[in-house]
């Protein structure tokens, strides 16, 4: 009984802790228009976060980075890497960068969760009062 007591105690805290991480898969969902864009995975590479496309839904509108520059350049969207280096402060992540594809530009980011299954990702040049804020929503 106590071991079957202690398993549960250990699954409900690791699904505590993994609800209150960015880590996972997210739907996009586009600032602008409002429609669900994409599947990203939040991943953590030597205790920072990247963002990786996993799937593009059927209202994206590129499938490829015809405007990004360097090793992206005409680079298929998916398993395109689009947010790098997130370092964790306080209850949010900062000090890193998301590329909007649609745009090919990169941008300063930073993201914090909304409840246990929305996130809210701002990009933004110089100051964060300069820029854009959508909201992903966990899969």
């Amino acid at each position: 009984m106590k071991l079957l007591s202690s398993s549960i105690v250990f699954l409900i805290a690791t699904f505590c802790l993994n609800a209150q991480s960015p880590l996972g898969l997210w739907k996009t969902v586009d600032d602008t228009d409002g429609a669900a864009k994409s599947y990203i995975e939040i991943h953590k590479i030597g205790g920072n976060l990247f963002a990786t496309v996993r799937e593009l839904l059927p209202a994206a509108d590129k499938t490829h980075c015809d405007v990004c520059k360097g090793d992206k350049k005409d680079a298929p969207i998916v398993g395109m890497t689009l947010m790098r280096d997130m370092e964790k402060d306080g209850k949010e992540w900062s000090g890193g960068y998301i590329l909007d594809p649609s745009s090919g530009k990169e941008y300063k980011c930073i993201i914090k969760l909304d409840g246990d299954d929305k996130l809210k990702v701002r990009g933004y040049i110089g100051t964060p009062l300069l820029g854009r804020t959508q909201y992903w929503y966990r899969k």
